[in-house]
């Protein structure tokens, strides 16, 4: 059953927007795709970092506990009531299942309650849209999704048209560098701290492996300079040998961002795009926006990425992404479920 309400197009398109796929518990209000009236995020990051990680089972108590009050704070903080919202946006994968389960049920019930549309988000996608909420940029482009949980290269020839042209096939990057930073003993998550640590470092100290596969390939692969960091630490600890952490996090980071960088550039110059995106946790990683941009220079291709805390999962990116949908009367039935593998463009309902 489809809400009365769906498809009107007031004068201005208010959509709420709800995010719990790992350990943000998070809600957003957002007009037309781009005026952001709230974006509260509750993070999970202090729970979990005695764990070295997230636990999923903890993850999904702490959404339960804390979703009610981040939908109130994030309505108050735009300064509307629930009569004021045209659409209930909601991410249902992939993800954590619990995690999932949390938000898609809390979207649903507001949705029946109010008798407003639902609109179900991929999580990649939202990500994707982040992009959009300042100054969206003009399609065709080519985005980079780099995350804990993902490392896919995607071709967006219009709004709702993805194809995957290339991802990880063993880890994610954001897993190598939270892994890596476990061993280093420098905490989680790892990636922010080895950016900053790389920084002070020598990129070139410690030749690491780069994994570019088949020469026509746009996959990654990660988990051989995992090993071979977890080797050099090793053989180090064995001769007694001092690490220079510095240079170590350098070299790492350097052996990540080639592959991330060469792969990303070579694509938007293959598919004729004047734009590379990029978007996920690892967005944030500024030696990869710095390198990103020096080699698409060249090629008169420009980078965009979106604000650090829109890097990170938000409520924002869901509510931006769920506006195009809303255009396109592209509503999710009060069935939805959380697909914790889901594939983007393989939409369930």
């Amino acid at each position: 059953m489809i809400p009365e309400r769906c498809g009107q197009v007031s004068a201005e398109t208010i959509i709420l927007g709800i995010e719990t796929s790992c350990d943000e518990t998070s809600a957003a209000v957002v007009a037309d795709g781009r005026r952001i009236m709230s974006n509260i995020i509750s993070s999970q990051v202090p729970v979990h970092q005695r764990f070295g990680g997230v636990v999923p089972e903890i993850a999904s108590r702490k959404h339960v506990e804390l979703i009610n009050s981040v939908i109130r704070q994030s309505l108050d903080t735009a300064g509307i009531t629930f009569r004021d919202i045209d659409a209930v946006a909601v991410t249902y994968g992939p993800g954590l299942v619990g995690a999932l389960l949390v938000g898609v049920s809390a979207a649903k019930a507001l949705a029946y309650t109010l008798s407003l549309p639902l609109i179900g988000l991929n999580h990649i996608e939202c990500h994707i849209y982040a992009n959009f909420l300042i100054n969206p940029p003009e399609l065709p482009v080519v985005c980079l999704v780099v995350s804990g949980g993902h490392t896919d290269l995607i071709f967006i020839k219009e709004h709702g048209n993805y194809e995957l042209i290339g991802q990880t096939r063993d880890d994610a990057a954001g897993e190598a560098f939270d892994k890596v930073a476990r061993v280093m003993g420098l905490g989680y998550p790892g990636g922010p701290l080895i950016d900053r640590l790389a920084a002070e470092g020598n990129p070139a100290a410690v030749d690491f492996p780069r994994a570019y596969l088949e020469s026509d390939s746009f996959d990654f692969s990660f988990s051989g300079l995992k090993s071979s960091v977890l080797n050099y630490l090793n053989k180090a600890k064995m001769r007694g040998e001092k690490i220079d952490k510095a240079d170590l996090a350098a070299s790492f980071q350097g052996a990540v961002v080639d592959v991330l960088t060469d792969k990303t550039v070579a694509a938007a110059v293959k598919y004729g795009v004047s734009t590379i995106l990029l978007a996920g946790g690892v967005a944030a990683n500024t030696g990869l926006r710095r390198e990103l941009k020096r080699r698409a220079e060249p090629f008169g291709i420009s980078v965009r990425y979106p604000k650090p805390v829109f890097c990170t999962d938000n409520a924002a990116m869901v509510a931006c992404a769920a506006y195009y949908r809303f255009l396109r009367r592209e509503f999710a039935p009060l069935t939805l479920n959380a697909v914790p593998g889901l594939k983007l463009g393989a939409d369930t309902y």
